[in-house]
């Protein structure tokens, strides 16, 4: 799983969330971590991964710029949009340059493992 995001604290959450976990395949995630859009680009130049969650204000950019650049790609993982916005038109946004869901917000650790799970299982596995 990438984990694109900005902010240290919301990167250590993730991490504390996935180390927590009692569900077997979100634990079982290898996570790579990605602070700007251009670590996410080399990270993913490097691996393939199932899930990105993507963080969509970012120093350098949009998140939806790399939502569309990943909508290309052959092993096309599942992304993820982290936002704050529960404006109608963002989503509708995110949804056409390619993420697959959201997680808003402030957000519980239930609600990422949910999530994870639900898409880690569209893909048919982590």
């Amino acid at each position: 799983m990438l984990l694109v995001e900005d902010e240290v604290l919301n990167r250590e959450l993730v991490r504390a969330i996935l180390a927590r976990t009692t569900d077997p395949v979100v634990r079982a995630l290898a996570l790579v971590e990605a602070p700007t859009l251009a670590d996410a680009r080399a990270a993913l130049a490097e691996q393939d991964v199932d899930v990105v969650l993507l963080d969509l204000n970012l120093p350098d950019g949009h998140g939806l710029a790399l939502a569309a650049e990943l909508a290309e790609v052959a092993h096309r993982p599942r992304v993820i949009a982290l936002t704050a916005s529960v404006l109608p038109q963002e989503r509708a946004a995110a949804v056409q340059a390619g993420c697959d869901g959201f997680l808003d917000k402030p957000y519980v650790a239930a609600d990422l493992v949910r999530i994870l799970g639900q898409h880690l299982a569209a893909r048919g596995g982590g």
